[in-house]
Order: C-alpha cells, then structure tokens, then sequence
C-alpha cells in the first residue's frame, strides 16, 4: 500500500502566535502532494518539514479569510523564482478570484508558468478534481464568507498479485495487467483458472475530510462517513459555545459529535483560538465524545490508513 500521509504545517486561528501558524496542510498520495489552505509562512513551514514545493500540482483553498490565504503571494512568488514551468492550479470560492488576479497582475507578471484558477459552487457536495489515484469533493461548510472543506477519496486499487499462484500456472509477467484487471487464465491444457485464483482482494480506498471554519453542521457526517480521517475545526471549548455560534464556528465537542456520526477511524482538531489556553482540554472535551482524536499541531504528520 502506498503512503497516504496528511502534514500539518499551521492549525492556528485567525491571528500567528508563537504557539501556532495560520491552516495550511499538505496531503502527499502516489508522489503528488495536495496543498490544502495557505496561510502566512506556508512556504517557510515546507521548507522546515523538507516536503518542498516544487511537487505542488494543486492548491485547494476554503474560504477568503486572510488566515487561509495570506501564504498565496510568497508561494507564488517563489516557485517562479525557482524557475517552475508546469501549471499550478488553484481551487477556491469564487470570491477569491479578484485576490489572486491582483497577486498576478502586481508582482508575477513575469514568470514562465501559469496559475489556473477553478472557482468551487461553496453550495453543492460535488466532485472538483480527480486524476488516475484521487478524487476531491467538495464539502459545503457554513461560514461567515462562502466557504466549504474537501474530502480527499482514493480510487478503488487493484487486487494483488498472489505470486505462488502466478508461478503454479506459468503466467509470464506479460499478462501480469490484464490478471490484475480481472482476466482468468487458461493453461497451455485448456484448463480455465479462474481470476480469484490468482489475485487477493485489493486494499480498501482511503480517504481524508477536511472541514475548516464552520458551525457545527449535523448533515456533514453523511457526506464523509466512514472517512479514515477526519480534520475539524475546534475553535473553541464549550464554555464559549455561544461565541463559536456567533463567529460560525465549533468546539472541539462539536467536531467530535461529527465524527463519530460519520463512523470515521480517527479525529484531528485544529484552528484553535488565541482565548483557549490550555488545548489539552480541548483534546479531553473532544475524548469523551470520539475517543480516537489527536490535537493538531504545527509539525505533525498522520498516516491515512
């Protein structure tokens, strides 16, 4: 099974702290790496976690708010400077199109690879990007601006080889493909060896939530249930529910309601505010709702398995 691996490299709120950077998160499946949010220091947190940044093909974006964004100029920037040719693809709401125009027109007007913006309907659980290994879907949030998260879904694997069986009937690798895909063989005799013979049942498809600001939403466990892993916000504890209502956002009991009606294998939380303290009680909230949750932090790297 190939890695599937989440680094987080900021899981703060609106404002840097000396204890957390803005959201921004990398997703590395099959040598491709999916950024997700973009806050300030996006590129120098790349450089610390020795991911790099010249394997960014697509950049996917919540919402406006500066803490998700502000990393876009530099990152930009850079990869020019660095003398990158291939596309970069951008997706985000719609209302963020006028920002990243005017990043391009005022200080990238002379690079050699083009920035594609692809607006994302913040209203509609719909598929957004996909490629041979991975489909991305939106997932609609209520925010104060139009916002929505992304639920990363690996596409159904092949079955696996089962090489005493390849060698018991003289298959040669020529037909390796086609056995994989689901041909029987047939012996030099004629005897018909039937697929399920030959292979074992391929890896269950992986797969990553990731919902950032939001009020609790009951409906979005059905759109990521059963995910392997689930990132939430959980901005605030319970004590001040009445101001994660009045911000549109969630506490970190919230977040764990969510996971566990979604039956999702393991919780991350993150966009903490600078009101909270102590996280770890955050972590203990979350624990006695969905005890398979992790506090997300600048550095950390989960294994989606």
């Amino acid at each position: 099974m190939e890695p599937f691996t989440l680094y987080i490299l900021g899981c703060g709120s609106a404002k840097p702290s000396n204890g957390h950077l803005p959201s921004c998160q990398v997703l590395s499946l099959r040598e491709k790496q999916f950024m997700i949010d973009c806050g300030e220091g996006a590129q120098m947190q790349l450089n610390k976690t020795r991911l790099g940044i010249t394997r960014l093909g697509h950049i996917f974006i919540t919402h406006s708010h500066g803490d998700h964004c502000f990393g876009l100029p530099g990152l930009i920037s850079t990869l020019g400077l660095l003398g990158r040719t291939a596309e970069l693809h951008v997706h985000a709401p719609a209302d963020l199109q006028p920002f990243l125009d005017c990043i391009l027109q005022h200080f990238c007007q002379e690079m050699d690879y083009e920035v594609i913006f692809h607006a994302v309907d913040t209203k509609k659980h719909q598929l957004v990007y996909e490629d041979r290994g991975v489909e991305v879907w939106s997932l609609p949030l209520a925010h104060r601006v139009p916002c929505c998260g992304y639920l990363f879904k690996e596409k159904p694997l092949l079955p696996h080889i089962r090489p005493e069986m390849i060698e018991c009937y003289g298959v040669p690798k020529s037909q390796i493909n086609n056995i994989k895909a689901g041909m029987d063989w047939v012996t030099e005799e004629g005897e018909v060896i039937p697929n399920s013979r030959l292979v074992r049942p391929a890896d269950a498809p992986r797969s990553y939530a990731y919902c950032s600001d939001t009020r609790y939403l009951p409906r979005l466990a059905e759109w990521v249930k059963g995910v392997n892993l689930l990132y939430h916000e959980a901005t605030f504890d319970e004590e001040h529910v009445i101001r994660a209502q009045q911000t549109c956002h969630s506490t970190a009991r919230q977040a764990a309601q969510t996971a566990l009606d979604a039956e999702a294998k393991k919780l991350v939380v993150g966009h903490y505010s600078g009101r909270i303290k102590d996280e770890n009680a955050l972590l203990a909230e979350a624990q006695e709702v969905f005890p398979e949750t992790v506090l997300g932090r600048e550095g950390l790297s989960l294994s989606i398995v």
